[in-house]
């Protein structure tokens, strides 16, 4: 919070750990999980992420930023997550470091899709995410320089920050533990499509122990209470 307040990050997507005890192995949990993406690293982890990072097809590049979490069971859920100032303040960030970062690589950047909402389901009951659609124009050899491309959109803003250099040096102090493959990203090149996804909605493996990692986006004037009961909400199986 004191680099929020001196102004280093005026976002700050921070994580935490939550140990949690599992009656299902990773393996049963991968495939069980209704999801759009899912990953499996055997006695690793295993991952179940309703997140797109980027797709790239037929010369256009997306990408579709998640902020703003609530329980769809509240009353009047969808217009409380959308008239919450600091939600709104958070998601609008977010959607300008995106813009900002597709037009490193893109021509045309344009918010097709503003702060749209989608339920998710999960153990506990069902979820309200909010999401918007960014889009841009890319370099007509694209698919020879993907690499290139991707790299330079990395770290996914939704789970770093902004501004992303400063907010990345805040994150490694504040953060106990390195995040290793959490909050990355995975995906696949069919040779003519590229899809992407970031890798949260996340359990680990140590030894015999399991951990949720879970987190969200903070700002100066965050409640730490409702922040990190944010975070919790996000601890759920998908199925």
């Amino acid at each position: 919070m004191d680099g929020l307040k001196r102004g280093d990050s005026y976002l700050t997507n921070l994580t935490i750990r939550t140990p949690v005890s599992l009656s299902l192995s990773l393996q049963e949990i991968f495939l069980y999980a209704r999801t759009p993406y899912k990953l499996l690293l055997p006695d690793r982890f295993v991952c179940f992420s309703p997140e797109c990072f980027v797709r790239m097809e037929e010369g256009k590049i997306f990408t579709y930023p998640m902020k703003g979490t609530i329980d769809a069971r509240l009353s009047d859920a969808r217009r409380t997550i959308l008239n919450d100032p600091k939600e709104r303040a958070e998601h609008n960030t977010i959607v300008d470091l995106l813009r900002n970062d597709l037009s490193r690589i893109a021509a045309g950047v344009k918010v097709s899709r503003f702060r749209y909402v989608e339920e998710l389901q999960t153990h506990k009951g069902p979820i309200l995410q909010v999401s918007s659609e960014i889009e841009g124009k890319l370099p007509e050899d694209y698919r020879k320089q993907l690499g290139p491309l991707f790299f330079k959109l990395l770290p996914a803003g939704s789970v770093s920050g902004a501004p992303k250099s400063a907010t990345l040096a805040l994150i490694r102090k504040a953060e106990k533990e390195r995040r290793g493959y959490y909050t990355g990203v995975a995906g696949y090149f069919d040779g003519s499509k590229l899809d992407t996804f970031v890798l949260i909605r996340y359990i680990e493996q140590q030894d015999t122990h399991h951990y949720f990692r879970s987190g969200g986006g903070i700002t100066a004037q965050s409640d730490c209470r409702k922040e990190y009961n944010e975070a919790l909400q996000k601890v759920y199986l998908p199925f």
